[in-house]
């Protein structure tokens, strides 16, 4: 009963967070503060990690695959494959529901914690609208992230297969050209617009509603964490099964 309680007020809380607006002068300095916080204070983890992804796929790739028989442009194909479809949108967001999800908990719970929440609803501001709704407007961004995760993922793998001897640079070139389909990049930001309204609101709803001091800042936190990652990992396997399957 209480994991259906907790579904319910989180639904209530976007409901809330969509009704009776804050002043566009005040959101607007708002979102912008969360688009540097979120958005590009998040691009060099998602750069660093993406381009390490991209060459590890790319070598595994080309270690399980050694056999002369099999076409040279295998290795480009494959890493093309893993990083669109899966490394860059699904693993990069679980990277980024410890470091956005977090940062989303803890500072939501340090107001509550502060009684700075309670402040602005005796102020009579819509505390959901005026906390979580520019976090949900600044992850529209997100697809710019994954984007470059993609881009520097497959530059990852070409750098790690093509100087590491794996594969030719025409041969790796050749192969993420290969077979390409539109389709897969639809299937990528579809998904990935759903994991940013996941990384906004599941975070947010933590934080909004914790209860104790300090510490348990920190328990909700890791909290958040677990549940937006679990919730990403759900979501991932439902659109792959509706739209791939």
């Amino acid at each position: 009963m209480k994991f259906f309680f907790h579904i319910g007020r989180y639904f209530l809380m976007i409901k809330y967070t969509f009704t009776k607006f804050t002043k566009w002068s005040v959101l607007k300095k708002l979102i912008f503060q969360e688009i540097d916080d979120l958005i590009l204070g998040s691009v060099g983890i998602v750069a660093f990690m993406s381009f390490l992804i991209g060459g590890v796929v790319a070598i595994q790739t080309a270690l399980a695959i050694e056999n002369p028989f099999l076409p040279g442009n295998l290795i480009g194909f494959a890493t093309r494959q893993s990083v669109i479809l899966e490394f860059a949108p699904t693993l990069i967001s679980i990277i980024m529901a410890g470091k956005v999800g977090s940062f989303i908990t803890s500072s939501i719970g340090t107001m509550r914690v502060t009684e700075q929440i309670d402040a602005l609803e005796v102020m009579g501001i819509n505390s959901f609208n005026y906390l979580i709704f520019p976090k949900i407007i600044s992850l529209l961004l997100y697809p710019f992230l994954i984007t470059l995760a993609m881009f520097l993922g497959i530059l990852g793998g070409y750098i790690a297969s093509v100087y590491a001897g794996f594969s030719t640079s025409f041969d790796f070139i050749q192969g993420i050209q290969l077979d390409f389909q539109v389709f897969h990049v639809v299937y990528t930001y579809s998904k990935t617009m759903l994991f940013a309204f996941v990384l906004a609101t599941i975070p947010a709803y933590h934080g909004f509603y914790m209860k104790g001091g300090a510490l348990e800042v920190g328990k909700a936190s890791n909290i958040s964490f677990v549940w937006t990652s679990s919730v990403i990992i759900i979501i991932n396997f439902i659109v792959t099964q509706l739209l791939l399957a």
